[in-house]
């Protein structure tokens, strides 16, 4: 279940006791979001906060008195003086059940986790309910698509459970429309338009739909390649270097080893968001020809390796020729549209006191 910010707004229209607990609820809530305020845990497969609830898993049922059935706690509005029970012998019997005749299907239940942010929910919930995929096992809904040629998302349906986050989050978040669903029961396919490549589609590679989805049926392919690495996955949170918005990233290492980007569901620029580069463009860091020292251009064209003191002097006296030659006009700056305060008044002194120009502009207008 991937979680956000909580997002209760609004005009507070009664309470509700759940768990025994009187909690106020605002207008528009859900048992579900009052649930998570009140640090209930109510497990979910198709839930994304980011998303339209769905309530198609119906692992989030919780009781609620005087309706006879459990209902969907990500669907149900609360209403005033209603009494929830999220966790009973009954509810969490149906829960078991309902998890053994989703894995009945799946091929894989234990998911490496660089496959993606969520791939681990189906995992984690089987082993908090002690179920498998033994007792149903039977008839298999989904084809994988491994002959996909793309070389950033791995279409494993063998391990899809059809709880269509990863189309509605292609849908709802990227507007894109990418990929749908076809057909019914154990004839439901997650496809692309006329069953192309996600290459002939409309998919922007964004990664979304591998960051959401919990069973690990769309795998990161950049990621995956590190799974056999030694060393445990480690999580550095930081912020994409490619543009002036600044999405926050957490950075997969094994070692001392770049393996993977996963968006930060809770950054504040992109709330689980990335473009193709910042999801998948990492490989200059361990590239062969990447710098690791600065180079001065020498008379015949070609470089050579030198020390910053020198490197910078060069920079200053290259600078100093070019305003001599061409004048103040022939500089152009642009600074970071991330850079602190004092970085980009710093930026602006160079051009404007330096040079007399008022030439400079920031990246985030690119």
């Amino acid at each position: 279940m991937i979680a956000l910010k909580d997002k209760s707004s609004g005009t507070i229209l009664g309470s509700v006791t759940i768990d025994d607990q009187l909690v106020e609820f605002h207008e528009g809530e859900t048992i579900y979001q009052i649930a998570e305020r009140s640090r209930r845990n109510i497990p979910t497969l198709c839930y994304d906060d980011r998303l339209e609830a769905f309530g198609a898993c119906r692992v989030c049922v919780v009781e609620v008195e005087g309706i006879r059935n459990p209902v969907a706690s990500c669907t149900t509005l609360a209403s005033d003086g209603m009494v929830i029970r999220t966790k009973t012998d009954t509810i969490e019997k149906y829960r078991k059940t309902l998890l053994e005749m989703v894995a009945s299907e799946n091929r894989d239940l234990d998911i490496n986790e660089l496959a993606g942010y969520a791939s681990q929910e189906l995992g984690t919930l089987l082993d908090l309910y002690q179920a498998r995929n033994g007792r149903f096992k039977g008839k298999q809904s989904g084809h994988s698509n491994q002959d996909d040629k793309n070389p950033f998302i791995l279409r494993d349906y063998d391990n899809c459970i059809s709880c269509y986050r990863c189309v509605r989050v292609c849908a709802e978040q990227e507007g894109d429309h990418a990929i749908n669903v076809m057909n019914r029961g154990f004839e439901t396919q997650i496809t692309t338009e006329f069953g192309n490549d996600l290459r002939d589609s409309q998919c922007t590679f964004c990664g979304q739909c591998v960051q959401t989805c919990p069973t690990g049926a769309l795998t990161d392919k950049k990621a995956i390649r590190a799974k056999d690495l030694d060393g445990e996955v480690h999580k550095t949170r930081s912020v994409c270097p490619y543009c002036g918005v600044g999405c926050a990233v957490d950075i997969l290492t094994k070692g001392e080893r770049v393996v993977g980007i996963q968006p930060a569901m809770d950054g504040p620029a992109n709330e689980g968001a990335l473009c193709i580069k910042g999801q998948y463009a990492f490989d200059f860091v361990h590239h062969p020809d990447r710098l690791t020292k600065p180079l001065i251009r020498q008379p015949d064209g070609s470089f050579r390796e030198a020390e910053w003191e020198e490197a910078l002097q060069a920079a200053a006296d290259g600078f100093k020729k070019v305003r001599q030659k061409h004048g103040r006009h022939s500089v152009y700056g642009i600074a970071s549209g991330r850079a602190p305060h004092e970085a980009a008044y710093t930026m602006q002194k160079f051009m404007r006191a330096g040079f007399g120009t008022n030439y400079i502009d920031n990246c985030s207008r690119s």
